[in-house]
């Protein structure tokens, strides 16, 4: 046998070592090269992912941007439109993605932001323009009030009957400007400027009927028991709001048509009630102006219109200050119907008829046997008196009733008026109907007497008015 040499035998050892080694080294290549293959497959996948994600945000970038534009240029612009229009609507995200997100929780900060600051400001300019009008309305207040003196005095001292109607309708134009003049001013926060004397409600309507145009249209119906005053701090206020609803009512309801007020008493307090003929309001119109005339809230120049319209936010702010109430609704007949209730306590009295008799100009009330003074506040045609509310007794007055003819008031209940009842027979009205009939006609001299002693009368009113020093509603209220 042929023995294998050693050298070969080492040559075949090498090459199966070799083998083994190739063979281990495939099998761990094989193994690096699928690591390496399912690396590449996650890094494609890793990078697959990327891209998506860079995708979405790059378009979620671009929505955040849409929607800054759209709070720049759409919802910022509404957003100040409809804090002065609250019916404005302000629109939403423009991408419904970002409801309750970061973003919109960040846009929505934004907006009360620029809401808050917008509000602020607004407040404080229109502060700003309250405090210019109050102090300039107050001016020229004065000013018209001299100018109404000076016509008075020029009333007396020209006989001549044309002069003096002309100086009675430039009082009457200044009347108007001061009404306008002061409820201006009263919204601005202004006092209403007049203090008076406690006054028969029957004179306060007829006071504030003589400042409009229009008042020939205006009936008035007295039905109350006693001869109710309002007190002195709250004559002006009172007679103001009275303006302003008949001005309202005047306004919107035709020219032909009559406004009737009616003065009803109750067991706590006293109403003046006002309707019309007119066109009426709307269900929204009508919430409006309770709004207005609640008072509650503070009120803004800008929210009154253009041009703006004060009477009913006027109306407003004396009843938050003086405490009364004013209450519109639909009419009856078609138009409007606003009440003003007036509480006995602490706005009303009941003063003596024979101690400060009531105007010749009031209408008298609907007692048991005593006949209407007249049906209307005015008679048509006639010249409209001075619009003070409280002027004193002139010497063209019916002779007061005698003492006699009063009894006790009688008991009453807890906050109920005090009630006292006239007497006066029958027959005694009749005489005086006869006597007033068998009296001779006025000749214009006479006429023109009595006249001129009704306005020296009102004038000294005014002049002892304005001698008082003014005094605040809370000065007032502490008298």
């Amino acid at each position: 046998m042929t023995s294998i040499p050693e050298a070969l035998l080492w040559c075949l050892s090498a090459g199966t070592a070799a083998a083994v080694v190739l063979a281990a080294l495939s099998i761990r290549a094989r193994g690096q090269r699928a690591d390496l293959r399912s690396r590449l497959s996650a890094a494609e996948e890793q990078n697959s992912a990327t891209l998506h994600s860079n995708t979405e945000l790059s378009a979620r970038l671009r929505a955040t941007e849409a929607e800054i534009r759209h709070l720049a240029g759409t919802r910022l612009p509404d957003l100040t439109l409809a804090l002065a229009h609250p019916h404005v609507p302000v629109p939403g995200l423009m991408d419904a993605r970002f409801a309750g997100t970061e973003t919109d929780q960040a846009l929505s900060a934004v907006l009360e932001q620029v809401s808050d600051a917008i509000t602020k400001e607004r407040a404080r300019v229109d502060a700003a323009a309250q405090s210019t009008l109050r102090g300039a309305t107050t001016t020229i207040q004065a000013l018209l009030y001299r100018l109404q003196t000076s016509l008075q005095e020029m009333q007396h001292r020209y006989d001549d009957p044309d002069v003096a109607q002309d100086l009675l309708n430039a009082d009457f134009l200044n009347e108007q400007a001061l009404r306008r003049i002061q409820a201006t001013g009263v919204v601005c926060g202004a006092w209403p400027g007049l203090t008076r004397e406690d006054s028969y409600l029957a004179e306060l309507v007829v006071g504030a009927t003589s400042r409009l145009r229009g008042y020939e249209r205006v009936q008035v119906s007295n039905q109350l028991r006693d001869p109710i005053a309002v007190v002195a701090r709250a004559v002006e206020p009172v007679a103001i709001v009275v303006t302003e609803l008949l001005a309202n009512a005047l306004h919107h309801s035709h020219r032909e048509l009559p406004v009737t007020i009616t003065l009803q008493q109750g067991n706590r307090g006293a109403s003046v009630i006002v309707d019309d003929y007119g066109v009426g309001m709307h269900d929204d119109e009508i919430k409006a102006a309770m709004e207005l005339l609640a008072g509650d809230a503070d009120l803004l120049l800008t929210q009154l219109g253009d041009p703006p319209r004060s009477g009913f936010a006027a109306a407003g702010q004396l009843v938050r200050q003086y405490g009364f109430g004013v209450h519109v609704e639909p009419s009856p007949y078609g138009g409007v119907r606003a009440v003003v209730y007036i509480p006995g306590d602490p706005l009303l009295t009941v003063l003596d008829e024979s101690a400060q008799p009531m105007s010749v100009m009031a209408p008298l009330p609907h007692r048991s046997g005593v006949p209407d003074r007249a049906g209307s506040a005015l008679p048509t045609g006639a010249t409209p008196p001075a619009a003070a509310p409280a002027a004193p007794a002139a010497p063209a007055a019916p002779a007061a009733p005698s003492a006699a003819s009063y009894e006790a008031p009688a008991p009453q209940a807890e906050g109920e008026l005090p009630r006292r009842r006239r007497r006066q027979p029958v027959s005694e009205l009749d005489e005086s109907a006869e006597r007033t009939e068998s009296l001779p006609p006025r000749s214009p001299e006479e006429t023109g007497s009595r006249w001129a002693a009704l306005q020296r009368g009102t004038e000294t009113g005014r002049a002892a008015a304005q001698s008082e020093p003014p005094r605040s509603p809370e000065g007032n209220a502490q008298s």
